[in-house]
């Protein structure tokens, strides 16, 4: 489409119209719909630290795991409803796979046993040991 031509102050022609001047108005609050601030990601970090995953997300890791991405995506979107939702919350399990990959390439994992044993866990209570983040998760 071409640009428009300025208003001529004539109220017949192609260019009819009265002259304005236009004004530079601030951002509508559509603008920032879906954009997540700190404070909530924040507080979204802190509840997922505490409360930890649902049980189908346990299913989506164990699947990712393996290698079923296909069926990790499956599982996802039986139970959030559509495909895009499905794919984000296949996107975020494997970030989170990554990270806490990540974070224990470093150490063998006797070493994360042995430090736990020496803070008062016994090793017969820890059972599989998993690392996210800052965060150890026991698995009994």
């Amino acid at each position: 489409m071409a640009p428009l031509q300025p208003k001529s102050g004539m109220f017949v022609g192609l260019n009819k119209g009265h002259i304005v001047t236009k004004r530079e108005l601030g951002p509508r609050p559509s603008d920032r719909k879906g954009k997540t601030s700190k404070r909530v990601n924040f507080v979204r970090g802190l509840i997922r630290e505490v409360v930890g995953f649902a049980p189908y997300w346990k299913r989506i890791t164990e699947l990712l795991k393996v290698g079923k991405d296909k069926r990790a995506l499956k599982v996802a979107k039986r139970k959030l409803g559509t495909h895009k939702r499905a794919k984000k919350n296949r996107e975020e399990m494997s970030n989170v796979l990554r990270k806490m990959r990540s974070v224990l390439a470093p150490f063998p994992s006797y070493a994360f046993l042995y430090a736990l044993s020496i803070y008062g866990m016994p090793r017969k209570v820890l059972g599989d040991v998993q690392c996210l983040g800052n965060m150890i998760i026991f698995v009994t």
